[in-house]
């Protein structure tokens, strides 16, 4: 625990977010969350909420040194088994609260409209709204049975946008009416939460959803009486506007409940931290902040707190993991032309850009393969995949958004028609290959099912 986190513990701090660089394995996570909980007891205050945005697949922050037991949500909304994807959530649930989260900023609600989106992409469930809002709805079910609060995001809904808002500032420029049917219908699915997005809507404004009022009546409209939580207020999208103590005080105009402020990464928590009290203070001195409403948002956020107790051995929690998200993995992958290679191959990561959003990860098929006495050796070049004896293996997440991916996949395709494709981005976004496996995601069961064709 950072030692300039204990003050403001004492102090009523809502709560924290745990990132991978917090979770080294699930039994160390549970000891660091009780140590913040016995500070907070010992100030005689409630217990505070402990969240992390884990979504399975590929964004991962328990798992995030072995990959995820849980193959995402595409591949979940490919199989659409509203049942399985239940089953997933309540063991995905029971990991979270043994390690003493309670509340998962997950699952993404976001319909997966534009197929080049550079953040979203496996992400999402899907491109249909219906099929966003039933699987939205038994993921925040199975969270539930494990006693762990859900958060829908990214509200309105950022599928149909070509930014990533961890860098720039997206607009979803659609008539209101597309917005209300696509957009935000899945997040009247029964979720505990939401969380609202960096984005703007020019009808409805020119201030990103997270700064504005109308966003936070829109949720309201939907009948969502939980808390809203901003997302990271320490992104570009937003911070590239504002320093976060004005960032904070606009998130709060507009009904936010509650502030994410950053992850550590790159930035300096408690700097911000102190940044975002200050701005609050000021704010609540000049008038332009209500302790009224303050006081309604404390109430609602009340209802995320607490401290689980296992109820369960961690052994058996994630061995009946892995069981459900193999089963998941397994049914959701799917191919086209004979993928299976005689022998050792060469792995060919030919990825570009790594997704801000999950981090930089193992590439698992490698991992995989290894294990399965399948793997060659692993390159990150054209020239060595066409010049390997082994049959190449490609490995893809956008060659369609990404041009110098697309230029690899290209160029090793037509110096090797033997290749074999794995791609891990969405299906609707994946390039034309004779031999392709669509593993949706890039997880360690992804890989996991996709090696199991391959071999």
């Amino acid at each position: 625990m950072p030692s300039w986190l204990d003050e403001p513990l004492r102090d009523g701090l809502a709560g924290i977010i745990l990132f991978g660089e917090n979770t080294p394995d699930v039994e160390t996570t549970r000891g660091v969350v009780d140590t913040f909980q016995a500070v907070r007891r010992a100030a005689g205050g409630p217990p505070m909420i402990v969240a992390s945005d884990e979504e399975g697949g590929d964004v991962t922050r328990l798992q995030v040194g072995t990959g995820s037991s849980l193959p995402g949500n595409a591949a979940l909304g490919d199989v659409d088994d509203v049942d399985l994807t239940e089953r997933c959530a309540t063991a995905f649930g029971k990991l979270l609260a043994y390690a003493g989260i309670t509340y998962d900023l997950a699952p993404c609600l976001d319909v997966a409209s534009e197929p080049l989106n550079p953040v979203i992409g496996v992400r999402s469930f899907g491109a249909d709204p219906s099929l966003v809002a039933r699987h939205g709805a038994a993921f925040a079910n199975g969270l539930r049975a494990a006693g762990v609060h859900s958060c829908g995001k990214h509200f309105p809904g950022h599928g149909d946008t070509a930014v990533d808002s961890h860098l720039s500032l997206p607009v979803l420029d659609v008539p209101l009416d597309v917005l209300a049917v696509r957009d935000e219908a899945p997040f009247a699915c029964g979720i505990d939460s939401v969380m609202t997005a960096h984005l703007v809507v020019p009808s409805l404004g020119p201030d990103p959803a997270t700064l504005s009022s109308w966003a936070t009546q829109r949720v309201r409209a939907l009948g969502i009486t939980g808390p809203i939580i901003t997302d990271a207020l320490g992104m570009r999208a937003v911070a590239d506007l504002y320093e976060m103590g004005e960032a904070a005080v606009r998130a709060l105009e507009a009904g936010a409940d509650l502030l994410c402020l950053d992850a550590p990464t790159g930035r300096d928590p408690q700097r911000d931290f102190e940044s975002a009290v200050a701005g609050i203070e000021a704010g609540l001195a000049s008038g332009r902040l209500s302790a009224e409403a303050l006081a309604r948002s404390y109430q609602r956020n009340l209802s995320l707190a607490g401290t689980p107790a296992p109820t369960e051995p961690l052994a058996e929690i994630l061995a009946d993991l892995d069981t459900v998200g193999a089963e998941a993995a397994t049914r959701a992958v799917r191919t086209d032309g004979s993928v299976r290679c005689t022998g050792p191959v060469v792995v060919a990561d030919l990825r570009h850009r790594v997704s801000i959003a999950a981090g930089h990860a193992p590439l698992a098929l490698a991992t995989a393969l290894d294990a399965r006495g399948a793997l060659a050796r692993v390159v990150h070049d054209v020239e060595s995949a066409v010049a390997a004896s082994e049959p190449p293996v490609a490995v893809v997440r956008e060659p369609l958004a990404d041009a110098v991916e697309g230029a690899s996949l290209s160029a090793l395709l037509a110096a090797r028609p033997d290749t074999v494709v794995v791609h891990t981005g969405l299906a609707s976004a994946a390039p034309v290959a004779k031999r392709i496996v669509y593993a949706h995601g890039a997880g360690r069961v992804n890989a996991e099912a996709a090696a199991a064709l391959l071999v």
